[in-house]
């Protein structure tokens, strides 16, 4: 028996299958297949699936345009998951089973902004500068003491 190793991210499959369940499940949104009326004024980008490893679990990161309702889109779209993993399983012709759909915010551009604002203080451009020429300093000299070597 094989030792098993730590898991280093989704493995190729996960992400080719949680790719064409992103395209069917933002086919099936585009065209208003979730019976729940409170979808209707919602225009919801799929961003992202990510699958477990058994193919069994799809957890869609999505976001409202403009951002707006976001606690009203995922509570109506975990509400209608059972509709749409119906959808998407039509749309899966290669799969043994459809998934189960579940709903999260993709908050990913949140966090991007929050480091950018930290990257933006002064202390922290200090702080980088000051590394910046450090790292310089190092490799001019590692840079000259090989020089030397090679010289003798």
């Amino acid at each position: 028996m094989r030792p098993t190793q730590p898991s280093k991210g989704p493995s190729q499959r996960q992400l080719r299958v949680g790719e064409q369940v992103r395209h069917a499940l933002s086919d099936a949104l585009a065209r208003g297949e979730a019976p729940d009326p409170a979808l209707d004024g919602f225009i919801i980008s799929v961003l992202e699936v990510r699958m477990s490893p058994d193919l069994k679990l799809a957890t869609a990161l999505i976001m409202p345009l403009g951002g707006k309702g976001e606690k009203e889109a995922i509570a109506a779209l975990n509400r209608n998951a059972k509709a749409l993993r119906g959808a998407v399983s039509r749309r899966l012709r290669g799969m043994k089973f459809a998934p189960d759909l579940r709903f999260r915010i993709d908050d990913r551009y949140d966090e991007a902004a929050r480091i950018e604002k930290i990257f933006a203080e002064e202390r922290v451009k200090r702080d980088l500068k000051e590394n910046d020429l450090r790292v310089k300093r190092d490799l001019a000299s590692r840079r000259g003491s090989e020089t030397d070597e090679n010289d003798e």
